[in-house]
Protein backbone atom coordinates (compact mmCIF):
# COMPACT_ATOMS: atom_id res chain seq x y z
CA UNK A 1 0.00 0.00 0.00
CA UNK A 2 1.36 3.60 -0.94
CA UNK A 3 2.30 4.93 2.28
CA UNK A 4 1.49 9.25 2.29
CA UNK A 5 2.61 11.78 4.88
CA UNK A 6 0.09 14.85 4.30
CA UNK A 7 2.58 17.16 6.22
CA UNK A 8 0.94 20.67 7.65
CA UNK A 9 2.24 22.95 10.52
CA UNK A 10 -0.30 23.68 12.30
CA UNK A 11 -2.16 21.05 15.10
CA UNK A 12 -4.67 20.21 12.50
CA UNK A 13 -8.02 20.54 14.52
CA UNK A 14 -9.76 22.91 12.22
CA UNK A 15 -7.82 21.97 8.67
CA UNK A 16 -10.55 20.65 6.57
CA UNK A 17 -9.14 20.62 3.48
CA UNK A 18 -6.37 18.50 5.02
CA UNK A 19 -8.75 16.51 6.63
CA UNK A 20 -10.65 16.01 3.37
CA UNK A 21 -8.28 14.80 1.22
CA UNK A 22 -6.66 12.53 3.95
CA UNK A 23 -10.12 10.81 4.18
CA UNK A 24 -10.53 11.19 0.16
CA UNK A 25 -7.11 9.37 0.09
CA UNK A 26 -7.60 6.47 2.93
CA UNK A 27 -11.05 5.10 1.44
CA UNK A 28 -8.89 5.05 -2.23
CA UNK A 29 -6.36 2.55 -0.69
CA UNK A 30 -4.00 5.07 0.40
CA UNK A 31 -1.95 4.39 3.85
CA UNK A 32 -2.38 7.96 5.12
CA UNK A 33 -0.79 10.00 7.96
CA UNK A 34 -0.99 13.66 8.29
CA UNK A 35 2.26 15.20 10.11
CA UNK A 36 1.08 17.91 12.28
CA UNK A 37 2.72 20.30 15.16
CA UNK A 38 1.87 19.40 18.91
CA UNK A 39 -0.28 22.01 21.19
CA UNK A 40 -1.68 22.05 24.55
CA UNK A 41 -4.08 19.47 25.19
CA UNK A 42 -3.25 17.78 21.98
CA UNK A 43 -2.42 14.16 21.55
CA UNK A 44 0.69 13.00 19.86
CA UNK A 45 -0.46 9.90 18.42
CA UNK A 46 -4.15 9.80 17.15
CA UNK A 47 -6.67 7.61 15.01
CA UNK A 48 -9.44 10.01 12.99
CA UNK A 49 -11.73 8.38 10.44
CA UNK A 50 -9.59 6.20 8.46
CA UNK A 51 -6.18 7.53 8.52
CA UNK A 52 -3.75 8.34 11.55
CA UNK A 53 -2.51 11.40 12.88
CA UNK A 54 1.31 11.93 14.33
CA UNK A 55 1.82 15.29 15.92
CA UNK A 56 5.81 16.25 16.75
CA UNK A 57 7.34 18.71 18.91
CA UNK A 58 5.15 21.43 20.71
CA UNK A 59 3.67 24.93 19.93
CA UNK A 60 1.53 27.08 22.14
CA UNK A 61 0.71 30.04 19.47
CA UNK A 62 -0.60 32.07 23.17
CA UNK A 63 2.65 31.78 24.56
CA UNK A 64 5.31 31.81 21.33
CA UNK A 65 4.73 34.80 19.72
CA UNK A 66 8.08 36.10 18.25
CA UNK A 67 9.13 35.15 14.73
CA UNK A 68 12.32 33.92 16.36
CA UNK A 69 10.59 31.58 18.91
CA UNK A 70 8.23 30.46 16.27
CA UNK A 71 11.91 29.44 13.68
CA UNK A 72 13.56 27.60 16.26
CA UNK A 73 10.33 25.44 16.95
CA UNK A 74 9.98 24.91 13.00
CA UNK A 75 13.23 23.67 12.31
CA UNK A 76 13.40 21.54 15.68
CA UNK A 77 9.53 20.06 14.13
CA UNK A 78 11.16 19.59 10.50
CA UNK A 79 13.81 18.09 11.60
CA UNK A 80 11.34 15.14 13.86
CA UNK A 81 9.35 15.42 10.43
CA UNK A 82 12.07 14.27 8.45
CA UNK A 83 13.13 11.52 10.52
CA UNK A 84 9.81 9.77 10.28
CA UNK A 85 8.45 10.32 6.69
CA UNK A 86 11.76 10.10 4.99
CA UNK A 87 10.70 6.14 4.16
CA UNK A 88 6.96 7.23 2.84
CA UNK A 89 6.19 7.21 -1.06
CA UNK A 90 4.09 10.52 -1.05
CA UNK A 91 4.76 13.28 0.43
CA UNK A 92 1.93 15.69 0.43
CA UNK A 93 3.43 19.41 1.58
CA UNK A 94 0.30 21.78 2.64
CA UNK A 95 1.98 25.42 1.67
CA UNK A 96 5.13 26.48 1.57
CA UNK A 97 6.44 25.75 5.05
CA UNK A 98 6.25 21.87 4.09
CA UNK A 99 7.98 22.24 1.02
CA UNK A 100 11.67 22.29 2.36
CA UNK A 101 11.03 18.91 4.47
CA UNK A 102 10.54 16.94 1.26
CA UNK A 103 13.26 19.10 -0.55
CA UNK A 104 15.59 17.67 1.78
CA UNK A 105 14.31 13.97 2.26
CA UNK A 106 14.46 14.24 -2.21
CA UNK A 107 17.93 15.64 -2.01
CA UNK A 108 19.71 13.42 0.90
CA UNK A 109 17.56 10.91 1.93
CA UNK A 110 14.89 9.35 -0.62
CA UNK A 111 15.45 10.10 -4.13
CA UNK A 112 12.51 8.16 -5.34
CA UNK A 113 9.72 9.91 -2.88
CA UNK A 114 7.11 11.64 -4.67
CA UNK A 115 6.21 15.21 -4.02
CA UNK A 116 2.58 17.28 -4.17
CA UNK A 117 3.16 20.64 -3.18
CA UNK A 118 -0.51 21.74 -2.41
CA UNK A 119 -0.35 25.67 -2.61
CA UNK A 120 -3.71 26.63 0.03
CA UNK A 121 -2.87 30.65 -0.98
CA UNK A 122 -1.04 32.66 -3.44
CA UNK A 123 1.82 31.74 -1.28
CA UNK A 124 3.91 34.68 -1.93
CA UNK A 125 1.43 37.19 -2.22
CA UNK A 126 -0.37 36.41 1.01
CA UNK A 127 -1.75 39.12 3.52
CA UNK A 128 0.93 40.83 5.82
CA UNK A 129 3.73 39.29 3.63
CA UNK A 130 6.37 42.04 2.54
CA UNK A 131 9.60 43.18 2.35
CA UNK A 132 12.94 41.03 2.92
CA UNK A 133 10.58 38.18 4.05
CA UNK A 134 8.39 38.29 0.80
CA UNK A 135 11.62 38.49 -1.26
CA UNK A 136 13.27 35.37 0.49
CA UNK A 137 9.83 33.36 0.68
CA UNK A 138 9.47 34.07 -3.70
CA UNK A 139 13.33 32.92 -3.72
CA UNK A 140 12.37 29.64 -1.56
CA UNK A 141 9.42 28.92 -3.10
CA UNK A 142 10.92 29.36 -7.17
CA UNK A 143 13.91 26.88 -5.90
CA UNK A 144 11.50 23.94 -4.24
CA UNK A 145 8.71 24.11 -7.06
CA UNK A 146 10.75 22.19 -9.78
CA UNK A 147 11.44 19.53 -7.51
CA UNK A 148 7.63 18.84 -6.74
CA UNK A 149 6.35 16.44 -9.16
CA UNK A 150 2.78 17.76 -8.94
CA UNK A 151 1.25 21.14 -8.06
CA UNK A 152 -1.87 21.92 -6.91
CA UNK A 153 -4.07 24.99 -6.30
CA UNK A 154 -7.22 26.53 -4.87
CA UNK A 155 -7.97 28.91 -8.02
CA UNK A 156 -8.24 28.76 -11.74
CA UNK A 157 -6.31 32.15 -11.09
CA UNK A 158 -3.83 31.35 -8.84
CA UNK A 159 -2.92 28.30 -11.15
CA UNK A 160 -2.29 30.41 -13.95
CA UNK A 161 0.05 32.99 -11.79
CA UNK A 162 1.51 29.70 -11.38
CA UNK A 163 2.40 28.65 -14.89
CA UNK A 164 3.08 32.79 -15.40
CA UNK A 165 6.18 32.66 -12.44
CA UNK A 166 7.76 29.33 -12.66
CA UNK A 167 6.94 28.23 -16.54
CA UNK A 168 5.90 24.81 -15.19
CA UNK A 169 2.87 22.87 -16.46
CA UNK A 170 -0.73 24.26 -15.12
CA UNK A 171 -1.57 23.14 -11.34
CA UNK A 172 -4.33 20.62 -10.93
CA UNK A 173 -7.38 22.53 -9.32
CA UNK A 174 -8.36 21.43 -6.09
CA UNK A 175 -11.61 23.81 -5.02
CA UNK A 176 -12.02 24.43 -0.96
CA UNK A 177 -15.51 22.68 -1.03
CA UNK A 178 -17.73 21.08 1.57
CA UNK A 179 -16.85 17.76 2.35
CA UNK A 180 -19.74 15.73 1.22
CA UNK A 181 -22.84 16.77 -1.64
CA UNK A 182 -25.84 16.94 0.54
CA UNK A 183 -29.77 17.72 0.25
CA UNK A 184 -30.60 20.23 2.78
CA UNK A 185 -32.86 20.69 5.35
CA UNK A 186 -33.66 24.15 6.75
CA UNK A 187 -32.96 24.73 9.76
CA UNK A 188 -33.96 27.21 12.63
CA UNK A 189 -31.18 26.77 15.07
CA UNK A 190 -30.23 31.29 14.82
CA UNK A 191 -33.64 31.82 15.25
CA UNK A 192 -34.29 29.48 18.52
CA UNK A 193 -31.03 30.52 20.38
CA UNK A 194 -31.12 33.81 19.53
CA UNK A 195 -34.96 34.26 19.50
CA UNK A 196 -35.08 36.16 15.79
CA UNK A 197 -38.53 35.88 14.56
CA UNK A 198 -39.25 35.05 10.47
CA UNK A 199 -40.06 38.56 9.60
CA UNK A 200 -36.07 38.71 9.75
CA UNK A 201 -33.16 38.09 7.10
CA UNK A 202 -30.27 36.11 8.68
CA UNK A 203 -27.26 37.17 6.82
CA UNK A 204 -24.19 34.80 7.71
CA UNK A 205 -20.25 35.19 8.23
CA UNK A 206 -18.80 32.26 9.16
CA UNK A 207 -15.09 31.32 9.09
CA UNK A 208 -12.17 33.00 10.90
CA UNK A 209 -12.55 36.06 12.10
CA UNK A 210 -9.21 37.89 11.76
CA UNK A 211 -8.16 41.47 9.97
CA UNK A 212 -8.85 41.67 6.09
CA UNK A 213 -11.94 39.64 6.26
CA UNK A 214 -14.31 42.67 6.28
CA UNK A 215 -15.73 42.28 9.72
CA UNK A 216 -14.98 45.91 11.27
CA UNK A 217 -16.58 47.08 7.62
CA UNK A 218 -19.51 44.33 8.29
CA UNK A 219 -20.05 45.75 11.66
CA UNK A 220 -20.54 49.24 10.70
CA UNK A 221 -23.04 48.31 7.97
CA UNK A 222 -25.24 46.73 10.23
CA UNK A 223 -24.87 49.27 12.94
CA UNK A 224 -26.31 51.95 10.21
CA UNK A 225 -28.88 49.69 9.65
CA UNK A 226 -29.95 48.77 12.65
CA UNK A 227 -33.78 48.05 11.72
CA UNK A 228 -36.02 45.24 12.11
CA UNK A 229 -35.58 43.62 8.94
CA UNK A 230 -32.21 42.24 8.94
CA UNK A 231 -29.86 40.73 11.62
CA UNK A 232 -26.33 39.38 11.10
CA UNK A 233 -24.59 36.72 12.86
CA UNK A 234 -20.83 35.96 13.09
CA UNK A 235 -20.03 32.24 13.32
CA UNK A 236 -16.31 31.09 14.02
CA UNK A 237 -13.17 31.98 15.93
CA UNK A 238 -10.82 34.73 15.63
CA UNK A 239 -8.56 38.43 16.83
CA UNK A 240 -11.71 39.84 16.42
CA UNK A 241 -14.42 38.04 18.65
CA UNK A 242 -13.79 40.57 21.07
CA UNK A 243 -14.55 43.32 19.33
CA UNK A 244 -17.84 41.14 17.96
CA UNK A 245 -19.13 40.09 21.18
CA UNK A 246 -18.94 44.12 22.42
CA UNK A 247 -21.04 44.59 19.27
CA UNK A 248 -23.67 42.24 19.67
CA UNK A 249 -24.20 43.57 23.25
CA UNK A 250 -24.83 47.23 21.94
CA UNK A 251 -27.06 46.52 18.62
CA UNK A 252 -29.78 44.06 18.37
CA UNK A 253 -29.31 43.06 15.17
CA UNK A 254 -25.72 41.74 15.38
CA UNK A 255 -25.08 38.29 17.09
CA UNK A 256 -22.38 35.75 17.84
CA UNK A 257 -21.80 32.42 18.03
CA UNK A 258 -18.85 30.56 18.51
CA UNK A 259 -17.55 28.03 15.96
CA UNK A 260 -18.73 24.52 15.56
CA UNK A 261 -17.30 21.27 14.01
CA UNK A 262 -17.09 20.75 10.48
CA UNK A 263 -19.52 18.06 10.47
CA UNK A 264 -22.31 20.12 11.77
CA UNK A 265 -21.20 23.14 10.24
CA UNK A 266 -23.81 23.33 7.36
CA UNK A 267 -26.55 22.53 9.36
CA UNK A 268 -25.92 26.06 10.68
CA UNK A 269 -25.22 27.59 7.76
CA UNK A 270 -28.76 26.33 6.62
CA UNK A 271 -30.28 28.50 9.27
CA UNK A 272 -29.64 31.76 7.73
CA UNK A 273 -31.13 33.30 4.40
CA UNK A 274 -27.42 35.06 2.97
CA UNK A 275 -23.92 34.19 3.30
CA UNK A 276 -21.49 37.11 3.53
CA UNK A 277 -17.90 36.72 2.51
CA UNK A 278 -16.26 40.60 2.15
CA UNK A 279 -12.50 39.44 2.14
CA UNK A 280 -10.60 43.05 1.38
CA UNK A 281 -8.27 43.51 -1.44
CA UNK A 282 -5.22 43.47 0.46
CA UNK A 283 -2.90 41.37 -1.34
CA UNK A 284 -3.31 39.18 -4.55
CA UNK A 285 -3.86 36.21 -2.85
CA UNK A 286 -7.06 37.50 -1.43
CA UNK A 287 -7.67 38.89 -4.99
CA UNK A 288 -7.77 35.62 -6.59
CA UNK A 289 -8.97 33.85 -3.35
CA UNK A 290 -12.18 31.74 -3.83
CA UNK A 291 -12.46 30.99 -0.38
CA UNK A 292 -14.31 27.91 1.68
CA UNK A 293 -17.33 29.57 2.97
CA UNK A 294 -18.35 30.54 -0.29
CA UNK A 295 -18.92 27.30 -1.37
CA UNK A 296 -20.53 26.47 1.80
CA UNK A 297 -22.86 28.79 1.53
CA UNK A 298 -24.17 27.02 -1.55
CA UNK A 299 -23.93 23.77 -0.45
CA UNK A 300 -26.34 25.30 2.29
CA UNK A 301 -28.35 26.67 -0.50
CA UNK A 302 -27.41 30.46 0.28
CA UNK A 303 -27.49 33.04 -2.17
CA UNK A 304 -24.07 35.14 -1.54
CA UNK A 305 -22.77 38.49 -0.86
CA UNK A 306 -19.03 38.44 -2.04
CA UNK A 307 -16.47 41.12 -2.44
CA UNK A 308 -15.74 42.73 -5.80
CA UNK A 309 -12.67 40.49 -6.45
CA UNK A 310 -11.58 38.52 -9.02
CA UNK A 311 -12.90 34.76 -8.55
CA UNK A 312 -15.82 35.11 -6.16
CA UNK A 313 -17.11 37.87 -8.52
CA UNK A 314 -16.70 35.19 -11.38
CA UNK A 315 -18.35 32.43 -9.68
CA UNK A 316 -21.17 34.74 -8.20
CA UNK A 317 -22.29 36.55 -11.35
CA UNK A 318 -21.66 34.07 -13.79
CA UNK A 319 -24.17 31.63 -12.16
CA UNK A 320 -26.56 34.53 -10.86
CA UNK A 321 -26.22 32.99 -7.38
CA UNK A 322 -25.93 36.30 -5.23
CA UNK A 323 -24.83 39.88 -5.08
CA UNK A 324 -21.33 41.43 -5.46
CA UNK A 325 -21.07 44.32 -3.65
CA UNK A 326 -19.79 47.83 -5.53
CA UNK A 327 -16.72 48.18 -3.11
CA UNK A 328 -16.25 47.19 0.96
CA UNK A 329 -17.97 50.18 2.74
CA UNK A 330 -20.72 50.34 4.47
CA UNK A 331 -22.27 52.25 1.94
CA UNK A 332 -21.13 49.61 -0.78
CA UNK A 333 -22.64 46.64 1.37
CA UNK A 334 -25.33 48.46 2.71
CA UNK A 335 -26.73 48.14 -0.86
CA UNK A 336 -25.82 44.85 -1.45
CA UNK A 337 -27.71 43.69 1.31
CA UNK A 338 -30.92 45.60 0.09
CA UNK A 339 -30.57 43.97 -3.60
CA UNK A 340 -29.90 41.08 -2.23
CA UNK A 341 -33.20 41.08 -0.38
CA UNK A 342 -35.02 41.99 -3.67
CA UNK A 343 -33.78 38.99 -5.53
CA UNK A 344 -36.49 36.15 -6.98
CA UNK A 345 -35.43 33.56 -4.55
CA UNK A 346 -36.81 31.04 -6.35
CA UNK A 347 -34.91 31.64 -9.27
CA UNK A 348 -31.80 31.65 -7.07
CA UNK A 349 -32.44 28.38 -5.44
CA UNK A 350 -32.90 27.08 -9.01
CA UNK A 351 -29.05 28.50 -9.57
CA UNK A 352 -27.72 27.22 -6.63
CA UNK A 353 -28.96 24.00 -7.07
CA UNK A 354 -27.36 23.72 -10.08
CA UNK A 355 -24.17 25.14 -9.16
CA UNK A 356 -23.68 22.62 -6.24
CA UNK A 357 -23.95 19.34 -8.40
CA UNK A 358 -20.58 21.29 -10.00
CA UNK A 359 -18.65 22.62 -6.54
CA UNK A 360 -18.56 19.45 -4.45
CA UNK A 361 -15.85 17.69 -2.89
CA UNK A 362 -16.81 14.72 -4.65
CA UNK A 363 -16.28 16.38 -7.60
CA UNK A 364 -12.70 17.61 -6.64
CA UNK A 365 -11.73 14.11 -4.82
CA UNK A 366 -11.70 13.10 -9.06
CA UNK A 367 -9.00 15.68 -9.39
CA UNK A 368 -6.88 14.85 -6.40
CA UNK A 369 -7.55 10.79 -6.93
CA UNK A 370 -6.11 11.86 -11.21
CA UNK A 371 -3.13 13.57 -9.86
CA UNK A 372 -2.44 10.97 -7.37
CA UNK A 373 -2.70 7.62 -10.01
CA UNK A 374 0.07 9.71 -12.16
CA UNK A 375 2.60 9.63 -9.87
CA UNK A 376 3.06 6.32 -10.67
CA UNK A 377 4.35 5.19 -6.72
CA UNK A 378 5.40 1.51 -6.61
CA UNK A 379 3.78 -0.43 -4.20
Amino acid sequence: MVKVANIVFNPFVNDSRVLKESISLAKNHYKVEVIAHGDKDLLEVEEKENFKIVRFNYLDRKVTKSKKDKLKIYLLWAKEVISYVKTFDILHCNDLNALPIAFIIKKFFNKNIKIVYDAHEYETETNGLSGLQKTLTKKLEKFLIKYADSVICVSNSIADEYVKLYNISKPALVLNTPPLYRNIIKQDIFRDTFNISKEKNIFLYQGGLGPSRGIEVLLDTFKSINNNKSVIVFMGYGTLETLIKDTAKEYKNIYFHKAVAPDVLLNYTSCADFGIATIENTCLSYKYCLPNKVFEYLMAELPAIVSNLYEMKRLVKNNNIGIVATDNTPYGLKDAIQKAILLDKNELNKNIKKVKNIYNWEEQEKVLLELYGELKCVE
